[in-house]
Protein backbone atom coordinates (compact mmCIF):
# COMPACT_ATOMS: atom_id res chain seq x y z
CA UNK A 1 0.00 0.00 0.00
CA UNK A 2 1.77 3.13 -1.04
CA UNK A 3 1.10 6.48 1.23
CA UNK A 4 -0.79 8.33 -1.06
CA UNK A 5 -3.69 5.35 -0.53
CA UNK A 6 -3.20 4.92 3.25
CA UNK A 7 -4.18 8.21 3.26
CA UNK A 8 -7.59 8.05 1.83
CA UNK A 9 -8.59 5.67 4.73
CA UNK A 10 -10.57 6.90 7.51
CA UNK A 11 -8.28 8.28 9.76
CA UNK A 12 -7.96 6.29 13.36
CA UNK A 13 -9.41 6.95 16.02
CA UNK A 14 -8.20 8.04 19.63
CA UNK A 15 -9.74 4.32 20.77
CA UNK A 16 -7.36 2.34 18.72
CA UNK A 17 -4.63 3.53 19.97
CA UNK A 18 -5.63 2.76 23.37
CA UNK A 19 -6.43 -0.26 21.86
CA UNK A 20 -2.87 -1.25 20.89
CA UNK A 21 -1.39 -4.12 23.30
CA UNK A 22 0.93 -2.94 26.03
CA UNK A 23 -0.18 0.96 25.46
CA UNK A 24 -2.63 2.21 28.23
CA UNK A 25 0.00 1.00 30.91
CA UNK A 26 2.70 2.77 29.51
CA UNK A 27 0.88 5.51 28.84
CA UNK A 28 -0.79 5.72 32.32
CA UNK A 29 2.72 5.28 33.55
CA UNK A 30 4.39 8.33 31.83
CA UNK A 31 1.18 10.49 33.00
CA UNK A 32 2.34 9.27 36.81
CA UNK A 33 5.71 10.19 36.04
CA UNK A 34 4.92 13.71 34.57
CA UNK A 35 2.31 14.03 38.03
CA UNK A 36 5.41 13.74 40.05
CA UNK A 37 7.73 16.19 38.28
CA UNK A 38 5.09 18.87 38.88
CA UNK A 39 4.34 17.69 42.52
CA UNK A 40 8.20 17.94 43.27
CA UNK A 41 8.56 21.04 41.83
CA UNK A 42 5.40 22.75 43.25
CA UNK A 43 6.14 21.16 46.67
CA UNK A 44 9.60 22.44 47.29
CA UNK A 45 8.55 25.92 45.60
CA UNK A 46 5.72 25.91 48.83
CA UNK A 47 8.48 25.04 50.96
CA UNK A 48 11.09 27.47 49.93
CA UNK A 49 8.49 30.28 50.24
CA UNK A 50 7.46 29.43 53.67
CA UNK A 51 10.80 29.63 54.68
CA UNK A 52 12.02 32.43 53.29
CA UNK A 53 9.79 34.69 52.56
CA UNK A 54 10.86 35.51 48.70
CA UNK A 55 9.35 35.62 45.80
CA UNK A 56 12.87 35.38 43.93
CA UNK A 57 13.90 32.42 45.46
CA UNK A 58 10.66 30.90 44.82
CA UNK A 59 10.90 31.59 41.09
CA UNK A 60 14.32 30.29 41.80
CA UNK A 61 13.13 26.85 42.84
CA UNK A 62 11.06 26.84 39.44
CA UNK A 63 14.05 27.84 37.48
CA UNK A 64 15.85 25.10 38.48
CA UNK A 65 13.97 22.52 36.89
CA UNK A 66 14.90 24.21 33.51
CA UNK A 67 18.58 23.26 33.86
CA UNK A 68 18.89 20.25 34.58
CA UNK A 69 15.87 19.12 32.31
CA UNK A 70 18.05 20.42 29.34
CA UNK A 71 21.85 19.02 30.55
CA UNK A 72 19.62 15.71 31.26
CA UNK A 73 18.38 15.22 28.01
CA UNK A 74 21.46 16.35 26.34
CA UNK A 75 24.20 14.04 28.46
CA UNK A 76 22.02 11.49 29.42
CA UNK A 77 19.44 10.75 27.12
CA UNK A 78 22.06 9.28 24.79
CA UNK A 79 22.11 6.40 27.34
CA UNK A 80 19.07 5.00 25.35
CA UNK A 81 21.50 3.78 22.57
CA UNK A 82 23.63 1.66 25.48
CA UNK A 83 21.42 0.02 27.12
CA UNK A 84 17.87 -1.44 26.69
CA UNK A 85 14.83 1.76 27.17
CA UNK A 86 13.47 -0.62 29.17
CA UNK A 87 15.80 -0.33 32.07
CA UNK A 88 16.44 2.90 31.26
CA UNK A 89 13.25 3.65 32.26
CA UNK A 90 12.89 1.61 35.31
CA UNK A 91 16.34 3.04 36.88
CA UNK A 92 15.80 6.43 36.06
CA UNK A 93 11.89 6.56 37.70
CA UNK A 94 14.19 4.40 40.85
CA UNK A 95 16.92 6.76 41.33
CA UNK A 96 13.99 10.01 41.10
CA UNK A 97 12.29 7.44 43.75
CA UNK A 98 15.51 7.75 45.78
CA UNK A 99 15.70 11.79 45.31
CA UNK A 100 11.89 12.28 46.74
CA UNK A 101 12.92 10.32 49.57
CA UNK A 102 16.05 12.81 49.90
CA UNK A 103 13.70 16.05 49.60
CA UNK A 104 11.06 14.50 52.19
CA UNK A 105 14.18 13.93 54.51
CA UNK A 106 15.79 17.26 53.85
CA UNK A 107 12.40 18.74 54.54
CA UNK A 108 11.75 16.96 58.07
CA UNK A 109 15.18 18.11 59.07
CA UNK A 110 14.58 21.29 58.36
CA UNK A 111 17.45 21.98 55.90
CA UNK A 112 18.34 25.16 53.89
CA UNK A 113 16.78 25.65 50.49
CA UNK A 114 20.48 25.13 49.01
CA UNK A 115 20.35 20.92 49.34
CA UNK A 116 16.94 21.16 48.61
CA UNK A 117 17.73 23.25 45.12
CA UNK A 118 19.98 20.07 44.85
CA UNK A 119 18.32 17.38 45.28
CA UNK A 120 15.57 18.81 42.96
CA UNK A 121 18.60 19.73 40.22
CA UNK A 122 19.57 15.71 40.54
CA UNK A 123 15.95 14.49 40.33
CA UNK A 124 15.12 16.83 37.14
CA UNK A 125 18.47 15.48 35.69
CA UNK A 126 17.76 12.02 36.00
CA UNK A 127 14.49 12.62 34.20
CA UNK A 128 15.85 13.68 31.18
CA UNK A 129 16.84 9.67 29.97
CA UNK A 130 13.48 8.78 31.12
CA UNK A 131 11.82 10.96 28.72
CA UNK A 132 14.45 9.69 25.70
CA UNK A 133 13.76 6.35 26.61
CA UNK A 134 9.60 7.06 26.59
CA UNK A 135 9.79 8.19 23.46
CA UNK A 136 11.81 5.37 21.78
CA UNK A 137 9.15 2.76 23.50
CA UNK A 138 6.38 4.82 21.82
CA UNK A 139 7.74 4.64 18.50
CA UNK A 140 8.31 0.75 18.77
CA UNK A 141 5.12 -0.10 20.57
CA UNK A 142 2.82 1.88 18.15
CA UNK A 143 3.82 -0.23 14.97
CA UNK A 144 1.00 1.12 12.90
CA UNK A 145 2.96 4.72 11.97
CA UNK A 146 -0.55 6.03 11.20
CA UNK A 147 -1.42 5.01 14.96
CA UNK A 148 1.21 5.99 16.08
CA UNK A 149 0.73 10.30 14.86
CA UNK A 150 -2.41 9.75 16.94
CA UNK A 151 -0.98 8.25 19.86
CA UNK A 152 1.94 11.18 19.57
CA UNK A 153 -1.50 13.40 19.46
CA UNK A 154 -2.90 12.12 22.33
CA UNK A 155 0.73 12.11 24.48
CA UNK A 156 0.34 16.28 23.78
CA UNK A 157 -3.23 16.60 25.35
CA UNK A 158 -2.03 14.30 28.29
CA UNK A 159 0.93 16.82 28.77
CA UNK A 160 -1.12 19.59 29.20
CA UNK A 161 -3.65 17.76 30.63
CA UNK A 162 -1.10 16.37 33.21
CA UNK A 163 0.60 20.27 33.75
CA UNK A 164 -2.62 21.30 35.42
CA UNK A 165 -3.29 18.15 37.34
CA UNK A 166 -0.05 18.05 38.63
CA UNK A 167 0.19 21.25 39.76
CA UNK A 168 -3.13 21.31 41.25
CA UNK A 169 -2.87 18.44 43.07
CA UNK A 170 0.87 19.08 44.18
CA UNK A 171 -0.96 22.87 45.19
CA UNK A 172 -3.58 20.85 46.89
CA UNK A 173 -1.94 18.18 48.78
CA UNK A 174 0.64 20.64 50.57
CA UNK A 175 -2.41 22.92 51.67
CA UNK A 176 -4.10 19.60 53.13
CA UNK A 177 -1.59 17.59 54.54
CA UNK A 178 1.70 19.14 54.43
CA UNK A 179 4.79 18.79 52.20
CA UNK A 180 6.13 15.49 53.39
CA UNK A 181 2.62 13.92 52.66
CA UNK A 182 2.79 15.32 49.12
CA UNK A 183 6.04 14.16 48.32
CA UNK A 184 4.62 10.94 49.79
CA UNK A 185 2.56 10.97 47.05
CA UNK A 186 5.19 11.86 44.74
CA UNK A 187 7.51 8.92 45.89
CA UNK A 188 4.83 6.30 44.88
CA UNK A 189 3.77 8.33 41.18
CA UNK A 190 7.56 7.02 40.44
CA UNK A 191 7.58 3.75 41.98
CA UNK A 192 4.22 2.53 40.16
CA UNK A 193 5.46 3.73 36.90
CA UNK A 194 8.69 1.46 37.24
CA UNK A 195 6.70 -1.37 38.18
CA UNK A 196 4.16 -0.70 35.26
CA UNK A 197 6.89 -0.62 32.79
CA UNK A 198 9.12 -3.82 34.78
CA UNK A 199 5.90 -6.14 34.02
CA UNK A 200 4.79 -4.54 30.62
CA UNK A 201 7.16 -3.32 28.37
CA UNK A 202 9.02 -6.60 26.57
CA UNK A 203 13.35 -6.37 26.74
CA UNK A 204 14.32 -5.32 23.40
CA UNK A 205 18.31 -5.65 23.05
CA UNK A 206 19.83 -2.23 21.86
CA UNK A 207 21.10 -2.02 17.85
CA UNK A 208 23.97 0.02 16.23
CA UNK A 209 26.68 0.69 16.79
CA UNK A 210 28.18 2.34 20.21
CA UNK A 211 31.69 3.83 20.92
CA UNK A 212 33.63 2.52 23.93
CA UNK A 213 33.97 4.62 27.40
CA UNK A 214 33.65 8.11 28.12
CA UNK A 215 35.20 9.22 25.10
CA UNK A 216 32.90 6.84 22.96
CA UNK A 217 30.03 8.42 24.61
CA UNK A 218 31.69 11.76 23.72
CA UNK A 219 32.28 10.88 20.11
CA UNK A 220 28.63 9.65 19.94
CA UNK A 221 26.92 12.93 21.13
CA UNK A 222 29.40 14.76 18.87
CA UNK A 223 28.60 13.06 15.58
CA UNK A 224 24.85 12.70 16.50
CA UNK A 225 24.92 16.25 16.71
CA UNK A 226 26.35 16.87 13.55
CA UNK A 227 24.39 14.39 11.98
CA UNK A 228 21.34 16.62 13.17
CA UNK A 229 22.79 19.56 12.17
CA UNK A 230 23.34 18.33 8.69
CA UNK A 231 20.22 16.50 8.33
CA UNK A 232 17.96 18.60 5.41
CA UNK A 233 14.82 17.74 7.00
CA UNK A 234 15.24 17.26 11.01
CA UNK A 235 17.69 20.44 11.01
CA UNK A 236 15.04 22.09 9.95
CA UNK A 237 11.72 20.73 11.70
CA UNK A 238 14.03 21.30 14.91
CA UNK A 239 14.87 24.75 13.80
CA UNK A 240 11.22 25.80 13.38
CA UNK A 241 10.12 23.99 16.86
CA UNK A 242 12.96 26.43 18.34
CA UNK A 243 11.52 29.65 16.50
CA UNK A 244 7.99 28.78 17.70
CA UNK A 245 9.15 28.61 21.04
CA UNK A 246 9.00 32.96 21.56
CA UNK A 247 5.41 32.86 20.16
CA UNK A 248 4.13 30.33 22.38
CA UNK A 249 5.72 30.94 25.48
CA UNK A 250 4.84 34.81 25.26
CA UNK A 251 1.63 34.72 26.19
CA UNK A 252 2.11 32.58 29.48
CA UNK A 253 5.29 35.15 30.90
CA UNK A 254 3.51 37.46 30.37
CA UNK A 255 -0.39 37.09 31.11
CA UNK A 256 -0.04 37.73 34.89
CA UNK A 257 1.49 41.27 33.71
CA UNK A 258 -1.42 41.43 31.63
CA UNK A 259 -4.06 40.95 33.96
CA UNK A 260 -2.40 43.38 36.32
CA UNK A 261 -3.55 41.13 39.35
CA UNK A 262 -7.40 41.44 39.10
CA UNK A 263 -8.07 37.65 38.83
CA UNK A 264 -7.48 37.54 34.99
CA UNK A 265 -4.07 35.99 34.86
CA UNK A 266 -5.21 32.26 34.96
CA UNK A 267 -7.50 32.97 32.76
CA UNK A 268 -4.96 34.06 30.35
CA UNK A 269 -2.50 31.75 31.43
CA UNK A 270 -4.66 28.89 30.49
CA UNK A 271 -6.37 30.36 26.71
CA UNK A 272 -3.50 29.13 25.18
CA UNK A 273 -3.21 25.80 27.01
CA UNK A 274 -6.89 25.20 26.26
CA UNK A 275 -6.51 26.47 22.61
CA UNK A 276 -3.59 23.67 22.32
CA UNK A 277 -6.04 21.46 23.51
CA UNK A 278 -8.78 22.10 20.75
CA UNK A 279 -6.21 22.30 18.02
CA UNK A 280 -5.19 18.69 18.71
CA UNK A 281 -8.18 17.39 18.99
CA UNK A 282 -9.19 19.10 15.53
CA UNK A 283 -5.43 17.97 13.56
CA UNK A 284 -6.07 14.50 14.93
CA UNK A 285 -8.98 13.93 12.81
CA UNK A 286 -7.00 14.15 9.33
CA UNK A 287 -4.48 12.36 8.04
CA UNK A 288 -0.95 12.31 8.72
CA UNK A 289 -0.13 14.24 5.11
CA UNK A 290 -2.67 16.76 5.49
CA UNK A 291 -1.44 16.93 9.00
CA UNK A 292 2.46 17.40 7.79
CA UNK A 293 1.08 19.63 4.84
CA UNK A 294 -0.20 21.79 7.85
CA UNK A 295 3.04 22.35 9.74
CA UNK A 296 4.42 25.30 7.83
CA UNK A 297 1.04 27.45 7.39
CA UNK A 298 0.09 26.27 11.16
CA UNK A 299 3.30 27.68 12.64
CA UNK A 300 3.18 31.22 10.17
CA UNK A 301 -0.06 31.75 11.47
CA UNK A 302 -0.09 31.15 15.13
CA UNK A 303 1.77 34.47 15.99
CA UNK A 304 -0.65 36.43 13.78
CA UNK A 305 -3.36 36.95 16.54
CA UNK A 306 -0.95 37.60 18.92
CA UNK A 307 0.20 41.08 17.31
CA UNK A 308 -3.50 42.31 17.99
CA UNK A 309 -2.20 42.83 21.61
CA UNK A 310 -0.04 45.52 20.78
CA UNK A 311 -4.02 47.83 20.40
CA UNK A 312 -4.42 46.75 24.09
CA UNK A 313 -7.43 44.75 23.76
CA UNK A 314 -9.91 44.42 26.80
CA UNK A 315 -9.18 41.23 28.92
CA UNK A 316 -11.79 38.87 27.31
CA UNK A 317 -10.57 39.91 23.72
CA UNK A 318 -6.90 39.01 24.98
CA UNK A 319 -8.03 35.49 26.08
CA UNK A 320 -9.91 35.04 22.92
CA UNK A 321 -6.59 35.73 21.18
CA UNK A 322 -4.41 33.54 23.29
CA UNK A 323 -6.96 30.77 22.59
CA UNK A 324 -6.88 30.90 18.86
CA UNK A 325 -2.83 31.55 18.85
CA UNK A 326 -3.01 28.01 21.12
CA UNK A 327 -5.42 26.46 18.24
CA UNK A 328 -2.36 27.02 16.13
CA UNK A 329 0.28 25.55 18.20
CA UNK A 330 -1.14 21.87 17.47
CA UNK A 331 1.45 22.07 14.44
CA UNK A 332 3.91 20.60 16.79
CA UNK A 333 2.15 17.45 16.87
CA UNK A 334 2.88 16.38 13.33
CA UNK A 335 6.49 17.91 13.62
CA UNK A 336 7.23 15.69 16.30
CA UNK A 337 5.45 12.64 15.06
CA UNK A 338 7.27 13.16 11.61
CA UNK A 339 10.64 14.04 13.72
CA UNK A 340 10.34 10.75 15.21
CA UNK A 341 10.21 8.44 12.15
CA UNK A 342 13.08 10.51 10.20
CA UNK A 343 15.30 9.50 12.72
CA UNK A 344 17.45 6.16 12.46
CA UNK A 345 16.45 3.52 14.77
CA UNK A 346 19.75 3.04 16.25
CA UNK A 347 20.36 6.82 16.75
CA UNK A 348 16.86 7.62 18.59
CA UNK A 349 18.16 8.03 21.95
CA UNK A 350 20.57 10.62 21.31
CA UNK A 351 18.56 12.28 18.28
CA UNK A 352 15.32 12.86 21.10
CA UNK A 353 17.66 13.90 23.46
CA UNK A 354 19.44 16.37 21.94
CA UNK A 355 16.23 18.17 20.00
CA UNK A 356 14.68 17.63 23.31
CA UNK A 357 17.59 19.84 25.29
CA UNK A 358 17.22 22.38 22.14
CA UNK A 359 13.45 23.19 22.48
CA UNK A 360 14.21 23.31 26.06
CA UNK A 361 17.01 26.02 25.79
CA UNK A 362 14.65 27.33 23.35
CA UNK A 363 11.98 27.97 25.84
CA UNK A 364 13.99 29.18 28.59
CA UNK A 365 15.83 31.75 26.53
CA UNK A 366 12.15 33.02 24.99
CA UNK A 367 11.13 33.05 28.41
CA UNK A 368 13.95 35.45 29.51
CA UNK A 369 13.38 37.58 26.16
CA UNK A 370 9.73 37.77 26.90
CA UNK A 371 9.98 39.14 30.04
CA UNK A 372 13.02 41.35 29.72
CA UNK A 373 10.73 43.02 26.96
CA UNK A 374 7.78 43.15 29.38
CA UNK A 375 10.32 44.50 31.63
CA UNK A 376 11.34 47.72 29.29
CA UNK A 377 7.60 48.37 28.28
CA UNK A 378 4.26 47.62 28.74
CA UNK A 379 3.03 44.03 28.94
CA UNK A 380 0.90 44.12 26.21
CA UNK A 381 3.43 45.94 23.74
CA UNK A 382 5.78 42.91 24.35
CA UNK A 383 3.61 39.71 23.53
CA UNK A 384 3.29 41.67 19.81
CA UNK A 385 6.72 42.10 19.47
CA UNK A 386 7.63 38.49 20.36
CA UNK A 387 4.84 37.06 17.80
CA UNK A 388 6.74 40.01 15.43
CA UNK A 389 10.00 38.11 15.83
CA UNK A 390 8.80 34.68 15.84
CA UNK A 391 6.81 35.59 12.36
CA UNK A 392 9.68 36.99 10.96
CA UNK A 393 11.86 33.84 12.00
CA UNK A 394 9.32 31.49 10.71
CA UNK A 395 9.04 33.39 7.10
CA UNK A 396 12.85 32.91 7.10
CA UNK A 397 13.15 29.41 7.33
CA UNK A 398 9.49 28.95 4.97
CA UNK A 399 11.70 30.91 2.26
CA UNK A 400 13.49 28.36 2.11
CA UNK A 401 11.81 25.45 2.81
CA UNK A 402 12.76 21.62 1.62
CA UNK A 403 9.31 21.10 0.78
CA UNK A 404 10.13 18.22 -1.74
CA UNK A 405 12.46 16.71 1.24
CA UNK A 406 9.96 16.82 3.92
CA UNK A 407 7.26 15.29 1.41
CA UNK A 408 9.68 11.79 0.83
CA UNK A 409 10.30 11.63 4.52
CA UNK A 410 6.87 11.66 5.20
CA UNK A 411 6.24 9.45 2.50
CA UNK A 412 8.96 7.15 3.60
CA UNK A 413 7.88 7.35 7.42
CA UNK A 414 4.23 6.41 7.11
CA UNK A 415 4.51 4.03 4.50
CA UNK A 416 6.92 2.07 7.09
CA UNK A 417 5.32 -0.76 9.86
CA UNK A 418 7.53 -2.24 11.75
CA UNK A 419 7.25 -5.78 12.39
CA UNK A 420 8.92 -6.25 15.98
CA UNK A 421 7.63 -5.58 19.27
CA UNK A 422 8.37 -3.01 22.03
Amino acid sequence: MSPRQGSDECTPSYAAVLRVPRYLPVFLANALSMWGDFIARITIAAVVFERTGSPLATATTLAVSLVPTFLGRSLLGPLVDRFPYKWVIIWSQLLRATCVLGLMWLVMAGAGYGLLFLVLFVLELVGGASTASYMVLLTDLVEDRRLYAKAVALGAMSEQFNQAIGLAVGGGLIALVGPETGLLFDLLTFLVSAVVVLFVVQLRPVTGERGRGVRGFARDLSKAAGDLARHPVLARLMSLSAVACLGIVAPEALALPIAGGNGWGGVLMASPIVGAFVGILLIGRCDVLTQNRSILPMALAMPVPLLLTALHPPLWAVAAIFFVSGIMQAFMVPLQATFALTTEPAMRGRIFSLAGSVSVAAGGVSYLAAGWVGQHGSAHAAVAVCAGVCLALTALLAVSWPHRRVRSAVDRAYATTPSRAA
